[in-house]
């Protein structure tokens, strides 16, 4: 069974074509500059070279015929006959107060995404679009929501509401939603795997960083507070996202500068963040090369970030009783070393010890890493994330009818001898190119577990 996963946003579709069967992943890849000039597909299948062709694509109904043109390509593609795919899944960002789980996809879900749009005005709209494309160019195969807030349903009313007007959230819905949820649902459950606990008896803290950027509390298993809020603008320091200001500084620049609120808007969600601070760059890899050449404000957007890490782990360490371990994900997180030394020092006071060494060689989205000392009391992870197994794995269970909420529900990656069979493919590759990976990975072929580390 063949199962296609897709993530439309506002200019992009990112795919994956998913064998049920085989649990890997067949093909994958993006369209970019949806809506645009120069639209491009950048395809990849297993065992064929990359392939890239451009193609316009003035909406995302095209975009989508390109992507199952292009896995139905008998030189580049990974399917013989659109038959093949038997569900598709959609990503949607913002679900409301709707949905607490991932949902199979009609006509009265859809208007429900419609009401709530205004508040992810950035991403519903185009979520919306693709699922309302798919639906036409698939109209036999059912189709599944995979609800970004949901996650963060199991949160008490104390941490989502904010201290404004009742009326606010009674008429309008104003509180904390909380975004990234996939993510954290799927690096939870890995976590607790590689500490050897409960899933329902493990706390933790997880940092999803990436041009976007949030972190989670889970105290128990389930999400008790995040850092994004009503929309993804709340919270941790992002690529163009200014995360947590004083509500206040919107008022003083449209009445000092005269800017209007769209203008104000546009610069705190696209022109603030790390690109804010540098004047120049989002991705960190300039940034550290810019601080590295000498930039001062290169340095300082560095600083700036890991210190809102930082904040945010001792506030939530605070709120759930102390953490099992702190948890690293999505781009930066995986592969910048320099953001999570900076973002954990100063932190042995709370029981939190990196090894610098082990930080330093974990830069792999292949497999799990442990980056603390063994002596530490809270353990330290990096783990990759895979936000399309877990939508592929509702979309299948939405099927076969054994779907539930994530407490009700067990994903394979929870199982101990779970196995990413494409990420080992490549992490051979990685263990050449970075001394000292191969001596902290905690699972693979060539992981050691956590428990037999700390006997060692």
């Amino acid at each position: 069974m063949v199962i296609l996963t897709l993530n439309c946003g506002s200019s992009s579709v990112k795919y994956q074509i998913y064998d049920w069967e085989a649990r890997e992943s067949l093909a994958g890849g993006i369209v970019e500059r949806v809506t645009q000039e120069g639209s491009i597909i950048k395809h990849s299948a297993r065992g064929k070279e990359e392939y890239e062709k451009e193609h316009p694509c003035p909406d995302h109904r095209e975009a989508i015929q390109l992507i199952i043109s292009t896995v139905l390509d008998p030189e580049a593609g990974a399917i013989s006959s659109i038959e093949e795919i038997k569900a598709v899944g959609h990503r949607v960002v913002h679900g409301g107060e709707k949905f607490a789980k991932s949902v199979r996809v009609d006509d009265e879900v859809l208007a429900t995404f419609r009401e709530i749009q205004d508040l992810a005005p950035l991403h519903n709209p185009a979520n919306i679009m693709g699922i309302e494309a798919a639906r036409s160019l698939l109209p036999s195969v059912p189709h599944c929501a995979i609800m970004d807030t949901a996650w963060h349903q199991t949160m008490p009313n104390k941490a989502y509401l904010y201290a404004l007007p009742y009326e606010w959230y009674r008429k309008h819905g104003v509180r904390r939603y909380g975004f990234h949820g996939t993510s954290f649902l799927y690096t939870a459950k890995r976590a607790a795997v590689l500490l050897g606990k409960d899933p329902f008896e493990t706390n933790l803290i997880i940092a999803h960083i990436g041009n976007g950027a949030s972190i989670n509390a889970v105290k128990n298993g389930v999400s008790v507070d995040t850092s994004m809020g009503l929309t993804p603008l709340e919270g941790l320091i992002m690529g163009t996202r200014c995360g947590d200001i004083d509500p206040a500084i919107p008022f003083y620049m449209t009445n000092t500068c005269g800017m209007k609120a769209d203008d104000v808007e546009r610069a705190l969600n696209k022109k603030s963040g790390v690109l804010g601070i540098t004047e120049k760059y989002v991705d960190r890899r300039d940034i550290e090369m810019a601080a590295e050449a000498g930039e001062e404000q290169a340095a300082l957007a560095i600083e700036m970030e890991a210190y809102r890490i930082r904040k945010y782990i001792g506030a939530y360490s605070a709120a759930i009783g102390g953490a099992d371990a702190i948890v690293f994900t999505a781009g930066v997180g995986e592969r910048g070393p320099l953001i999570r030394e900076k973002a954990i020092e100063g932190l042995e006071f709370m029981g939190i010890k990196l090894d610098k060494q082990r930080n330093a060689a974990s830069r792999t989205k292949n497999g799990e890493t442990i980056v603390s000392t063994d002596d530490s009391p809270t353990k330290v992870f990096v783990i990759p994330t895979d936000e399309e197994l877990v939508m592929t794995e509702d979309t299948y269970a939405i099927m076969q009818g054994t779907y539930d909420v994530h407490t009700n529900f067990r994903y394979s990656f929870q199982e101990s001898d779970y196995q990413n069979n494409e990420r080992n493919g490549c992490i051979d590759r990685d263990i050449q190119k970075v001394a000292g990976l191969k001596e902290i990975l905690l699972s693979g072929d060539h992981a050691v577990k956590l428990s037999e580390r700390e006997c060692d």
